[in-house]
Parts: structure tokens; C-alpha cells; sequence
């Protein structure tokens, strides 16, 4: 066939596709290990956030109560009091409003404080009786410590107890608090359901995760109808 000539590409060009291929062959098991590790993140994305009975922080040897504040006894015979992890992983970052001032005299269950969000607000009831010694000035300076730090630097207030004993008998402590959080998990997951369908509100399928998991911060979703019925139903319904 005059005018007709045939060029191997393999002889001609077969370094660039040998190279070619090598690069690919590299590439592929690389791709892999990166689709992995995009697929990992974003499942860790997914779980941050997520309310569950892990994520809690319940230092061994406080009193737990269970309107959700927490007492210690110092050696000095003060007791430090505050609010529990559970409510403020609820909650989202809040401000505390006092009501108690040094030198008052408080029976347990009076009112201390508010927590307070964006002009939503909650009532903080006292786990024991006593006189009020301090209150933590530094929250008002750093509101996020109650959060960030609740059992060290997020105290709300020292009282010195006046039946400290009898007071504290029905509280939880240690791996009985953790079991009672689990439950009060679950609880507040009920709530949620039952408050949405009476206020009409699709406020449920906003706060939690896919498969139902519970996120951090939920309340901060919530409308003030629904803080309300916070408060009355789960808050104070201590039976």
C-alpha cells in the first residue's frame, strides 16, 4: 500500500504511557484512601453535636438534683452549687441572672437565679438550705465559663448548708448520677416529641439527628412557648 506507512505508538510513545499508567496506579489506591477519610469526617461532622450520655460530664463525688443543679461540700464547710452538664449541653451558652445575695438565708427549693437566652429565660431553685456566702462575680465577666466549666470555674453560688445531710440523702451520686442522666436523656427526647405536637411545631425534627439522636444546644431552637413548657414540665416536675 504506496503512501501508507504504520507507526507502533507503544514502540514510539511507550515511556509516556508506561508513565502514564504508573501514575494512574498510584493514584487509585491514594483516591481510595481519601474517599475514605472524607467519608470518616464527615461521619465525625455528623456525631459532633450529638447529645448522648457519653458526651456528659458528671465529676464523681458532687450531688446531683434533679431540678438539674449540683452541691459540694468543701472542706470549709461551704458547699458550692451549680448547674449540671446535662441542662447547660440542653441549653446552649446562657447568662445567669441573680436573685440570692450574700447574707441571705435560703430554704431549699427557693429561687437563686435565671438562666438566660436572647430574653428566654429559666428558674434555677436552690438544692439546699443555708445562708448565701458568695456569688461567682466571674460570670459576669466570662458568662461562658458556666458552660465551658461548670464544676470549677462555672459555679453559681457558696452557701454555707443548713441540713446538709438530710438535704443531700436523695440526691445522685457517682455512677448512680450517670445512670439517672441516661434516663433524664430519654426523658427530655419525650418531652421534645410531646411539646411540638401540643404547640403544633415542627420543632422536633429540628433539634434532632438523623436517626433521632438528640443535638447539643436544642433549647436554643426552641420558641418561648416551648422554654415554658420546659420549665413547668420537665424542669419542675421533679416526682
Amino acid at each position: 500500500m504506496d503512501g501508507f506507512s504504520y507507526s507502533n505508538i507503544f514502540e514510539t510513545k511507550g515511556i509516556e504511557y508506561l508513565a502514564i499508567l504508573a501514575f494512574f496506579a498510584a493514584l487509585i489506591p491514594f483516591w481510595i484512601i481519601l474517599n475514605r477519610k472524607v467519608k470518616t469526617k464527615k461521619r465525625v461532622q455528623q456525631l459532633m453535636g450529638t447529645l448522648s450520655p457519653a458526651a456528659l460530664r458528671i465529676p464523681q463525688g458532687l450531688f446531683f438534683s434533679r431540678n438539674h443543679t449540683w452541691t459540694h461540700l468543701e472542706k470549709s464547710g461551704i458547699a458550692k452549687v451549680g448547674l449540671d452538664d446535662l441542662l447547660l449541653k440542653i441549653t446552649g451558652e446562657v447568662k445567669v441572672i441573680n436573685y440570692a445575695q450574700p447574707g441571705d438565708s435560703i430554704k431549699k427549693g427557693d429561687l437563686l437565679a435565671e438562666i438566660d437566652q436572647n430574653g428566654k429565660h429559666l428558674q434555677i431553685f436552690s438544692p439546699i438550705s443555708g445562708e448565701v456566702q458568695n456569688a461567682n462575680s466571674l460570670l459576669r465577666d466570662e458568662p461562658e465559663a458556666l458552660n465551658e466549666d461548670p464544676f470549677r470555674k462555672g459555679w453559681i453560688y457558696q452557701i454555707k448548708p443548713a441540713d446538709w445531710k438530710n438535704e443531700t440523702k436523695s440526691y445522685y451520686l457517682a455512677q448512680e448520677a450517670n445512670g439517672w442522666m441516661s434516663k433524664e436523656l430519654v426523658r427530655f427526647k419525650d418531652f421534645v416529641m410531646a411539646s411540638s405536637a401540643k404547640n403544633s411545631m415542627g420543632t422536633a425534627g429540628v433539634i434532632l439527628q438523623d436517626g433521632g439522636e438528640l443535638r447539643e444546644n436544642a433549647m436554643s431552637e426552641f420558641p418561648n412557648e416551648l422554654w415554658q413548657d420546659f420549665q413547668k414540665d420537665f424542669l419542675n416536675n421533679t416526682d
